[in-house]
């Protein structure tokens, strides 16, 4: 029996419902009722408002602050539909906290990221829908299908958007890790690319001792964009030196915007800053009142495509690969 637009069920936790309700505008659904409520001494009561039997069930759920508490909620309720008989449930998962813990890099350490995927695939995830992993490998600790969404389309559409003078401009990736999709981004807006030579002290503190590339340092105007913007150490860091360079004017872009500790005063202090550009996979309405050169873009419409391809059998591929001949100006993108 084939799946119809009634058997698409979605349901939020409490971490982003401005997304997921931002979703289901754009697939022209209702978003499910669920009720989520703390006991006494600290427990979770969840419970899904409406029968999952039979349906394609989506559970979208930021993994944000207070992290564990959201963890938990997104797998009770995958939990709750798979036990409810759901046909399929898929964990949808706009930002992934955990992504930086991807690897064993001092003694007598977890590799968080793959502990909690594992706990999703045990909750009763069948395949999992994230955006903007902070690394490859990441993918690679599911067993069930992943499906790795990129925001690169509202950037791109932001960056060429009229208004935006991009003469003289330079894209630039904070570290070689994130240099591949800096490469996409540049080749969008058919700008030259400059990598930089990053070394991480500590949490809130990075030391850049190099910008290399074929736009050169100097250009007056550099975007930089990152995976997600958190202590914004590495943003103060490299404006601060590309600025003593040379170049004038700065815009800042990442897909998650989670401006933790004082990342708002930080930024606020950096005077060539000219915008900051992230994306709703974080719910930040503080972030938003205290930054007033924020513009936060949505990824709604590329979560909807992902669950719509999904619910009707098609492939994603467009979605996560973003090819960049489908960027190029000359294309019918944007």
């Amino acid at each position: 029996m084939s799946l119809t637009k009634k058997d698409l069920y979605i349901f939020s936790g409490t971490s982003n419902e401005p997304l997921a309700k931002a979703v289901c505008r754009y697939l022209d659904v209702p978003l499910q009722p669920r009720t989520i409520e703390r006991f006494s001494n600290g427990t979770l009561h969840i419970q899904l408002g409406k029968s999952v039997r039979n349906k394609d069930v989506y559970i979208i759920q930021s993994l944000t602050d207070p992290v564990h508490r959201h963890i938990m909620q997104m797998l009770m309720m995958l939990d709750i539909a798979r036990h409810g008989d759901a046909r399929r449930v898929t964990a949808v998962i706009p930002y992934f906290a955990y992504g930086r813990s991807d690897k064993k890099d001092a003694p007598r350490i977890c590799i968080t990221a793959k502990l909690v995927a594992k706990l999703i695939e045990a909750a009763g995830a069948d395949r999992v829908i994230a955006v903007t992993l902070h690394s490859p490998q990441t993918h690679g600790f599911f067993d069930v299908p992943l499906d790795h969404l990129t925001s690169l389309r509202v950037l791109v559409d932001h960056f060429r958007a009229p208004g935006q003078d991009l003469r003289d401009t330079v894209v630039v990736s904070p570290d070689v890790g994130y240099a591949k999709q800096a490469v996409k981004l540049a080749s969008a807006l058919n700008l030259p690319l400059a990598v930089a030579s990053k070394v991480r002290l500590g949490d809130t503190e990075v030391l850049i001792d190099a910008v290399l590339g074929s736009g050169g340092p100097a250009a007056r105007r550099a975007i930089v964009i990152d995976d997600e913007i958190a202590t914004a150490g590495t943003m103060v860091e490299i404006v601060n030196v590309m600025h003593r360079m040379g170049t004038k004017e700065f815009s800042l872009a990442c897909t998650h915007g989670v401006f933790t500790a004082n990342a708002a005063e930080r930024l606020n202090a950096l005077e060539p800053v000219t915008e900051i550009v992230s994306t709703d996979t974080v719910y930040a309405p503080k972030a938003t009142r205290q930054l007033p050169k924020l513009r936060v873009l949505s990824v709604a419409s590329v979560l909807g495509d992902g669950i719509r391809c999904n619910h009707e059998g098609k492939s994603v591929g467009e979605l996560f690969t973003y090819w960049i001949e489908s960027m190029l100006p000359d294309s019918s993108l944007g």
